[in-house]
């Protein structure tokens, strides 16, 4: 998993060993939020419009609520936010399903699934978090950057699998079974997988003293430039997760074969994983933002492609190609948003990334199913190219905002939650 194996292992034992397997499990509910929202409210109520309203409502929950329990996390400590927040998450998504059957009235169900989104537990920034913190005490400082660059690139590869696995399983569930099954799943993945990372001994440390609060750099700088273009890139890459499943979904829906579209999504999988976590091994002249925009732009010409493509084979080596692109941008995205966090807001600007990526797919992928419903599947398709141009646009916006590369010690200022 990492490149400096000594340290890397010295991570490992301070993480422990059923650290890395238990946060993988613990993330997935949250990326099966918006698309088990989707799928059972359009299986309940018959409406394409209203499961993509409640989709979208879902990731608008996440939008105004997710950055508050990061900074929440980083004042009172992850334990003290996550297991009272999971507890009600897992409540929430196992009322949804009696909720979503009954007659209750379309807005409130909207109302129900901005909570469940408001309270969706944001495992991956949280997991991110802890590791930065314990690179910073345990690790040696000759050892830090390469240690960090490696766990961001493992980080960005479990992220990319958990949000193809997701939606998969959604898929998945709902097929073989029924689709209230899916979030019904959810639920108890939340229950008990959320809790248990939330009690897991990296979240110990309180860091409510008054030595972390006098480290806590004022909540202003979180609204620099810099950060914000960051944020604005996975944004980004949301829109592109969201566009292209939806895409997808609806150019083999209408051959009568949309239940496959989870398995054609996995191709991307395969290269995205492979490449964030080579990315670890990327000479470090090959800076982070030239990453950013020279991956970003092979996504964008493998998006291209994909919208051209009419046949199963060549959106299957599209979709291997985009793989290839979206891996590495996502790492550079998180180890720039590590370098940039403000002293003592690691919690808070991790989670600020994490729901934007969450936003982004559950609006992108109303607006795709809205196109797809009104224009078509293959005007659809172009939409994913389009989010890639966001994304090599915004990053470079970054390059011109940040002519000097950021002090690679600042990622080590961070505060165990």
């Amino acid at each position: 998993m990492f490149h400096t194996r000594s340290s890397s292992h010295e991570l490992i034992r301070h993480a422990g060993p059923s650290y890395f397997p238990l946060a993988f499990i613990a993330r997935l509910p949250f990326a099966m939020m918006t698309v088990g929202v989707l799928t059972l409210v359009v299986a309940e109520r018959g409406s394409v419009t209203l499961g993509g309203l409640n989709s979208a409502a879902a990731g608008l929950g996440t939008a105004l609520a997710g950055p508050l329990l990061g900074a929440a996390a980083d004042r009172l400590g992850q334990r003290r936010v996550l297991v009272p927040v999971g507890l009600i998450n897992a409540a929430l998504l196992g009322a949804f399903v009696l909720v979503v059957a009954s007659a209750v009235p379309d807005l409130a169900l909207l109302a129900m699934s901005v909570l469940i989104g408001a309270s969706a537990p944001q495992i991956a920034p949280m997991s991110r978090t802890r590791l930065v913190a314990i690179i910073k005490r345990k690790i040696r400082p000759a050892d830090r950057e390469q240690v960090l660059s490696s766990t961001m690139a493992y980080e960005s590869a479990a992220d990319e699998t958990v949000f193809i696995v997701g939606p998969f399983l959604v898929g998945l569930l709902a097929t073989a079974i029924a689709p209230w099954v899916a979030i019904a799943g959810a639920a108890a993945l939340t229950l008990v997988f959320v809790t248990r990372f939330a009690l897991h001994p990296t979240g110990r440390l309180d860091p409510g003293t008054r030595d972390a609060q006098h480290q806590q750099a004022p909540a202003r700088e979180l609204a620099s430039f810099p950060l914000l273009t960051v944020v604005a890139g996975t944004l980004g890459i949301g829109f592109f997760f969201g566009a292209t499943l939806t895409s997808l979904t609806g150019f083999l829906a209408a051959d009568g074969n949309g239940d496959r579209a989870g398995l054609l999504y996995g191709v991307m999988g395969i290269g995205s994983a492979a490449l964030a976590l080579g990315s670890a091994a990327f000479p470090a002249r090959f800076t982070l933002t030239a990453r950013w925009l020279v991956f970003g732009s092979l996504m964008l010409a493998a998006a291209i492609a994909y919208a051209s493509a009419r046949s199963e084979p060549a959106i299957v080596v599209a979709l291997a190609v985009l793989g290839c692109g979206i891996g590495p941008t996502l790492v550079s995205q998180y180890s720039l948003a590590a370098q940039l966090s403000p002293a003592g807001r690691s919690a808070t600007t991790m989670t600020m990334l994490g729901s934007a990526v969450v936003v982004g797919q559950a609006v992108s992928s109303a607006l795709t199913g809205a196109v797809v419903d009104q224009l078509g599947a293959t005007t659809a398709m172009a939409l994913p190219a389009v989010t890639a141009a966001f994304i090599v646009a915004v990053g470079i916006a970054h390059a011109l905002s940040t002519p000097a590369a950021p002090r690679p010690e600042r990622h080590t200022e961070s505060v165990l939650v």
